[in-house]
């Protein structure tokens, strides 16, 4: 009944078990608890675990693929999916943050008169400024350091990479934040400049590895979304990613905006709907051969294998789902789906869990433990 979503893929070059992926997601969990997590949703059948935001210069924040330390996590991680028969991905990513203008909020978040959903819009404000001020030889530090963290990420073994295309590449990418006049602003094509050579420079280090792109496509009318694409824009900036290394497509809503909208729970007013974010894929489609993965509030084995089927998509991400459920693959594949946990999109525990510091967990898990 499911044979699409069971099916192999061919997903730009890497040969993934079925069409199922764990979106890139800030888990917030200690480290070994975040092994043991990804441990459980490859048992559970996801194909492939994508780890969001693994930077791509060395970072005093968190793990990093230059330390001893962070490399040993990253393999500690790619060694707990590999054990379970699934396949693993690095999003290679650059914070657009000017951590010059963080300073003058900590006093506020630390007294408590700033809280961490109040600071999120503040930081926002700054990125215009920064990437637009960015020296041109920073911008060649950091195209460059994308094809070098590559590189480290396969000696850890991952499988695959991802470009981070919001962060940085989507702030460039963005004429609301890329008040540039030099080659990497004004055009659409002199926007998609950084994100090019930080693809260019991971095909250069890795002339074989698979290089997917998470394409953050910002909306206008209503307008959704800061940093990222314009819908119009597409037809610039997918050919030029694709010339550049990029073998498939993660399409999605652009961030910098309410991360109730990136992550839009059931009632939003735009994207309540199962596949909420599919329409982006629709006009990716239009554009390229290669795969594409949708995302955007997928639940439900019914509507994804039709999607599938149909050809619209070729592979999907879910993390609210997978987080509800960590075995819906492999339920779906023995055709127990009415054991299925579906995921209700309430965001109490997962968003919620993420902006309280908590981790992200989920109502099911809680209930539970009560």
């Amino acid at each position: 009944m499911y044979e699409t979503i069971c099916s192999p893929l061919n997903y730009g070059g890497l040969v993934l078990k079925n069409r199922v992926i764990f979106a890139p997601t800030s888990m917030g969990l200690p480290q070994e608890e975040q092994a043991a997590y990804y441990k459980r949703l490859a048992a559970g059948g996801a194909a492939m675990i994508i780890v969001g935001d693994v930077p791509v210069l060395p970072s005093k924040f968190g793990p990093s693929l230059y330390s001893k330390k962070g490399f040993a996590y990253y393999k500690a991680l790619a060694d707990a999916v590999h054990s379970e028969g699934g396949k693993i991905c690095a999003q290679l990513h650059q914070s657009d943050s000017d951590l010059k203008a963080m300073l003058k909020y900590i006093p506020g978040v630390l007294t408590k008169r700033i809280s961490m959903e109040e600071l999120r819009p503040l930081l926002n404000q700054q990125v215009g400024p920064y990437i637009t001020g960015l020296p041109v030889e920073k911008i060649h530090k950091i195209t460059e350091a994308f094809g070098t963290a590559a590189e480290l990420a396969v000696k850890a073994g991952f499988d695959m990479v991802q470009v981070h295309g919001d962060r940085m590449c989507g702030s460039f990418s963005s004429e609301v934040f890329n008040q540039r006049t030099d080659a990497y602003g004004g055009s659409a094509t002199n926007r998609a400049r950084f994100a090019v050579e930080a693809v260019s420079a991971v095909r250069r280090h890795l002339p074989d590895i698979p290089i997917d792109y998470k394409l953050a496509v910002r909306q206008e009318n209503p307008h959704y979304g800061n940093a990222g694409v314009l819908e119009e824009e597409l037809p610039v900036f997918v050919p030029l990613l694709e010339g550049a290394g990029v073998t498939s497509f993660h399409v999605t809503l652009a961030n910098h905006g309410e991360l109730s909208d990136t992550i839009p729970p059931r009632n939003h007013p735009e994207f309540g709907a199962e596949g909420c974010f599919l329409k982006f894929c629709d006009q990716v489609r239009k554009l390229t051969h290669c795969p594409i993965c949708g995302v955007g509030g997928l639940t439900d084995p019914d509507f994804i294998e039709e999607q599938l089927r149909s050809g619209r998509i070729d592979c999907v991400a879910m993390s609210r789902q997978l987080i509800a459920d960590p075995a819906w693959a492999q339920k779906v594949q023995e055709g127990r789906t009415s054991e299925i946990r579906r995921c209700v999109r309430c965001n109490k525990e997962c968003l919620g869990g993420m902006m309280a510091h908590r981790g992200v967990h989920c109502i099911y898990d809680r209930k539970e433990n009560q």
